[in-house]
């Protein structure tokens, strides 16, 4: 196989990660066309990334209030009594996307994740940057260099959520164009 030069060459940079996934712009369309549709209350929330697919769905509000204990409880009941089909659907989501599914669901303002990746990602940091780390470690925000840089990565997310959006708008553009453009 031989391999494109080092540099800035065709498409995005990131080589195989971006490369050898399947497209999955259809995935939200193709799980609310999947699921059952007595799970959830509304459509669930599909988000993709290069390794995983996360859906989370609302479960259907209760007649009456009801306590942490009885909303923990239709979350383990709901995981229990669904657990095949959600493994079948993940199955055929896998065979089609090429990413690992993750499930939840949400109660009121709380959202609990079944399964979901924790992936390993490669850095290397300077000191002053692992010295941020070891602050929030040493205050204890976080347990470990990769809590807190979790936690910074999350925090930097929430602070720029509007330029990331515009950025993966910009970035849809350009894929669009390119499947437009002449096949090779």
């Amino acid at each position: 196989m031989k391999h494109p030069p080092r540099g800035r060459g065709f498409g995005r940079p990131g080589g195989w990660q971006q490369a050898d996934v399947p497209d999955a712009a259809d995935a939200s369309d193709w799980f609310g066309g999947r699921l059952p549709s007595d799970w959830f209350d509304g459509s669930a929330s599909v988000e993709v990334d290069r390794e995983e697919i996360v859906v989370i769905g609302t479960l259907p509000k209760p007649d009456e209030a009801e306590s942490d204990a009885t909303a923990e409880g239709r979350v383990a009941r709901f995981r229990e009594t669904t657990r095949s089909a959600r493994m079948q659907i993940a199955d055929e989501a896998e065979a089609r996307y090429g990413r690992k599914v993750a499930w939840g669901v949400k109660v009121d303002d709380k959202t609990a994740l079944f399964t979901h990746l924790a992936v390993p990602v490669m850095t290397r940091l300077r000191q002053p940057e692992r010295k941020v780390l070891d602050t929030l470690v040493d205050a204890g925000v976080a347990r470990s260099r990769a809590d807190a840089l979790a936690w910074t990565v999350k925090l930097a997310g929430e602070h720029a959520e509007e330029w990331l959006a515009e950025l993966r708008g910009a970035m849809k553009k350009v894929d669009d164009l390119r499947t437009k453009g002449p096949k090779l």
